[in-house]
């Protein structure tokens, strides 16, 4: 007998006797449902308060009634799609026919149109058609590989170094890891590897999730001296590579199973592909130096990011090239992005501009700052204890 899901239900601006009419019928599916129920429209400025039961449900249903405010229904179906990404139905409950307002309605993230009035048997139909493709995503469970992706409040803060670094550090402690050059075109991970990348990139794997496996991973990726596997970005200009979020997220599920640690160097943006690997992602790392610019980027970047409580959650920020003189302080920042900074990297420039002219990235051998950062950060993820003194200096011995 199949487990039960746990689903939300969210009606959006819609009258009273409705709202009981779709509760009633929703609670006739084989859910769990937790029902909250929401007067007005979501909008940047007026943002609802989400009960932490609806949170942590499994998939999540909304209603919105669309013809109230179009534009506001419209700002309403884009929160839900951040708050509630992996499995979620944003329905419209509408009289309008036009075309062009449909249009712009799908693209915000609503699936389907109900008519008005409400008709019980079209939304229960809706609602089965839900159920069958929940049963088989909803209840999968997340596999034992971290995910762990980066994203740069702006170009240059250098988030792809951070990642080849971490990424090479796991390795050095003896973990099975997968770099993943998540840029749409001319990423920069193989470079810093002083590597030729792979026949394929990321984005060819994505298109080919339906034949996944061992044997064919096995033909896309690239693999470094220490042992890191790679898959690298399409290396030519202004390619045109079709893939879906759903792909994604089933692409990094696999990888998820075959490796401890599957990192991603992401370009900063909020479209559909970043938002799977976010809903997906252990952790998200958000990189910014401690200059004016990338702070103010960093802070508008969190802004979007807490209005998804799941992202929240896994959310730190990453201060990187960070020295005691800087005019911004640490302090500062907190108070900006109203979040605590997870990490400071030092300020290695020098060090890192000649690691990555000559593809060879610093060893964890190095007793820079840098290299002592990056060694407790991977020791962290990894769970390795740091050495003692004693233990160190019995090692010290041997050399």
């Amino acid at each position: 007998m199949r487990e039960k899901l746990t689903v939300a239900l969210l009606t959006v601006h819609v009258d009273r006797e409705t709202v009981e009419r779709i509760r009633q019928t929703a609670s006739d599916m084989p859910w769990e449902l937790v029902h909250v129920d929401y007067e007005n429209y979501f909008s940047a400025g007026k943002l609802p308060p989400l009960t932490q039961r609806a949170i942590n449900t499994q998939a999540c249903v909304a209603v919105v009634d669309f013809d109230g405010d179009a534009e506001l229904a419209l700002e309403t179906a884009a929160f839900l799609r951040s708050s509630f990404y992996h499995n979620i139905g944003i329905l419209a409950l509408s009289f309008t026919t036009d075309p062009d307002l449909l249009l712009r309605a799908m693209r915000a993230g609503y699936s389907e149109f109900l008519g008005k009035p409400f008709h019980a048997d079209e939304f229960t139909d809706t609602l089965s058609r839900l159920d069958q493709r929940w049963a088989t995503t909803a209840v999968r469970p997340r596999n034992s590989g971290k995910i762990l992706s980066f994203f740069g409040a702006k170009g240059g803060v250098g988030t792809t170094t951070l990642a080849v670094h971490l990424a090479m550090f796991l390795i050095g402690l003896g973990k099975k890891v997968l770099l993943i050059d998540n840029h749409a075109q001319l990423g920069h991970v193989v470079l810093y590897l002083g590597m030729d990348g792979s026949n394929h990139h990321f984005y060819d794997l994505v298109q080919n999730v339906s034949r996944l496996d061992e044997d064919l991973l096995r033909g896309f990726i690239a693999t470094h001296a220490s042992g890191l596997d790679v898959l690298s970005s399409p290396d030519v200009y202004g390619g045109s590579w079709k893939t879906d979020a759903d792909s994604v997220e089933r692409t990094l599920e696999f990888l998820s199973t075959q490796y401890d640690f599957v990192l991603l160097d992401c370009e900063a943006s909020f479209e559909d592909i970043n938002l799977a690997v976010i809903s997906f992602s252990n952790w998200i790392y958000l990189v910014a130096s401690p200059e004016i610019g990338a702070i103010r980027d960093l802070s508008r970047y969190v802004d979007g990011l807490v209005q998804n409580e799941h992202a929240t959650k896994r959310l730190q920020v990453v201060i990187n090239r960070y020295s005691s003189h800087e005019a911004v302080t640490i302090e500062q920042i907190e108070k900006a992005v109203h979040l605590p900074i997870a990490f400071k990297i030092a300020n290695s420039y020098s060090e890192l501009v000649r690691a990555i002219n000559v593809g060879e990235p610093v060893s964890a051998e190095s007793k820079s700052d840098f290299s002592l950062q990056m060694t407790k950060w991977a020791r962290g993820l990894a769970g390795v204890v740091a050495p003692t003194a004693q233990e160190k200096k019995r090692f010290a011995l041997w050399k």
